[in-house]
């Protein structure tokens, strides 16, 4: 079956999922195959349950008309996402990618723009090669604008992602050190993120670059890039802010306006003033975009502020990477706290730049004297510390631990990649 005739059964389907627990009737069922599942092998269970097709790719499996047997069940979605994205009136689409940043860069996005338009969002982290055409198959009807977030941890990925996306429009946060392993060191991060650029140039995209950051700034210019609007507090940025406050919440003096947001930390601050740009080319009013901002409250563990049992908690433990690190050491080192405490967790896919970045880090916030520094996991336990650093194995000793303090009137700082779950530590 071709993706025309595919698609027309997805527009009469109620709808569609990959998890044949997740059927209702009428739906979709694309048996997806995995490292450790065969979506193929639920097929037939997903049809007793309503589904009205499931789209497979093995052919033992075809026990039904209603089993539509494809080459490939990924590859039809993301190609059935874009014949989808391609039917809509849409104004534009926004991909974004980047070390750091990306995430919380796309909310905020998202956040002014629907003030003004019709506006979808890739949902949590649906950021990659499955995640981005479920977002691209969630698009209603009547969107008018869709923010893409596309994760990448090697090279020609995102530019994998950019064949069924389209992009028109284009941000890079940055080219932190993330995925050294995947990408093969700094320059590999750089390349891949690049591969946005690439596209865009090559389709008369549009880009929106932080005219603070020379890598991404160098980046452009080494491709030639004809159609850009920088945002920063340089002077040569053509959408120019100031930071007035970054601690704990980040307030930023914007034309004649102030925007008290409820981010911490400056390295939020190229996350927000990307999204004022974006809304200011978009013909968002400047009232608009403030209040976009203030009401964006950061969840699920990103740069969230919180106030507990007597101590200021900044929980920052989605996920962590040298840089991002890095950034959040240097700016809770301004913390006008009386009692700074940080306790940090591994950071992974480091490959064989890990034993180095965590040294750097473990250094760094020694050299920042916080009054209570905890490194947690193995790679941080084998760096070469002061005897006032405290190290544990995992979360759970560290918890063991902290339950035995008291931080009253303390600022808490804890971060640490995704797996090692370092919110277990306060739970």
């Amino acid at each position: 079956m071709d993706i025309a005739s595919l698609y027309q059964l997805y527009k009469a389907a109620t709808g569609f999922t990959i998890d044949s627990r997740k059927i209702q009737p009428g739906y979709l069922y694309f048996a997806l195959r995995g490292e450790h599942f065969d979506g193929n092998s639920f097929a037939a269970k997903a049809l007793e349950q309503g589904a009205a097709y499931a789209i497979i790719d093995r052919s033992e499996y075809r026990t039904d008309d209603r089993c539509i047997l494809v080459t490939d069940v990924l590859q039809t979605m993301q190609q059935l996402g874009l014949h989808h994205r391609r039917q809509l009136p849409l104004k534009a689409v926004i991909g974004i990618t980047g070390s750091n940043g990306k995430t919380t860069t796309k909310e905020l996005v998202h956040a002014v723009l629907a003030t003004t338009f019709r506006t979808h969002y890739t949902k949590g982290n649906l950021n990659n090669h499955i995640g981005i055409p479920i977002t691209l198959l969630e698009m209603p009807e009547d969107t008018e604008i869709a923010v893409i977030e596309m994760g990448a941890n090697h090279q020609r990925e995102i530019a994998s992602y950019c064949t069924y996306v389209e992009p028109t429009h284009g941000i890079i946060t940055n080219c932190g050190k993330a995925h050294l392993e995947g990408f093969g060191g700094v320059e590999g991060i750089r390349k891949g993120k690049g591969e946005l650029y690439d596209y865009l140039k090559e389709h008369d995209g549009f880009v929106f670059v932080n005219g603070d950051d020379d890598i991404l700034l160098n980046m452009l210019r080494q491709r030639n890039m004809p159609s850009y609007r920088t945002y920063g507090h340089s002077p040569s940025a053509e959408c120019r802010s100031k930071i007035l406050i970054d601690n704990p919440f980040l307030k930023i003096a914007f034309g004649d306006i102030t925007i008290d947001s409820h981010l911490f930390g400056s390295y939020n601050y190229s996350n927000i003033m990307c999204a004022v740009a974006v809304g200011n080319y978009f013909g968002v009013s400047d009232m608009q975009i403030k209040s976009a901002i203030e009401q964006y409250n950061p969840t699920n563990a990103r740069s969230q502020v919180l106030q507990k049992n007597g101590y200021q908690l900044i929980l920052d433990a989605y996920n962590a990477n040298p840089t991002s690190m890095q950034h959040a050491l240097e700016s809770f080192a301004k913390s006008a706290a009386e009692k700074k405490v940080v306790i940090l967790g591994d950071m992974f896919e480091l490959g064989e730049y890990s034993e180095q970045e965590h040294q750097k880090i473990a250094a760094l916030a020694e050299q920042l004297q916080f009054d209570t520094i905890v490194l947690v996991g193995q790679a941080f336990s084998r760096t070469n510390t002061g005897p006032a650093v405290l190290k544990f194995g995992n979360n759970m000793e560290t918890q063991e631990w902290f339950r035995k303090q008291h931080f009253d009137g303390a600022h808490i700082l804890l971060k640490g990649s995704r797996s090692m779950q370092m919110e277990k530590v306060v739970e």
